[in-house]
């Protein structure tokens, strides 16, 4: 009996003074071809991994904006349609040069990609790479994100 208290009371102690996460915006971007829906990931800057285009809000922009926005710099999706209300979300921790950690949760919104880029802000510094969503899952390490891409 002690130890089912002991452990509620600790996972409740963790809840309530757990740091607040901070917000982040991403684009699933997905084209359609003959073999089936295919999603847009490319690396981080830091160390390599596959992910979603994403970023902070913007201010001025409504989160699904700002969502695209970011898949232009960093995937350089010249043109697409949006969806305005997010499809999931996913935590993850980013980690800085610094040694400090930020915990974020990230909206996830839906692009259909009409075009890409040769050439945009971030091409020097990331690959973008086309992937059916059950590839793009097996590669994405977190795993609410893993299951956005699954689902879709």
């Amino acid at each position: 009996m002690f130890g089912y208290v002991k452990s509620h009371f600790e996972g409740a102690v963790r809840l309530w003074f757990s740091p607040a996460r901070a917000r982040q915006v991403a684009a699933l971007c997905y084209r359609k071809t003959r073999m089936g829906k295919q999603v847009l990931l490319i690396t981080s800057r830091g160390s390599g991994r596959w992910i979603v285009p994403k970023g902070w809000p913007i201010d001025g922009l409504s989160n699904c904006e700002a969502a695209l926005q970011e898949a232009w710099e960093e995937a350089g999706v010249e043109a697409a349609n949006v969806q305005p209300t997010p499809v999931g979300h996913y935590r993850y921790d980013k980690y800085h040069a610094s040694g400090d950690i930020t915990p974020v949760e990230t909206e996830v919104y839906v692009a259909e990609v009409d075009g890409l880029a040769k050439s945009y802000p971030e091409d020097h510094q990331r690959k973008r790479r086309w992937f059916s969503p059950e590839d793009a899952a097996e590669r994405v390490r977190e795993p609410e994100l893993k299951a956005i891409l699954r689902g879709f």
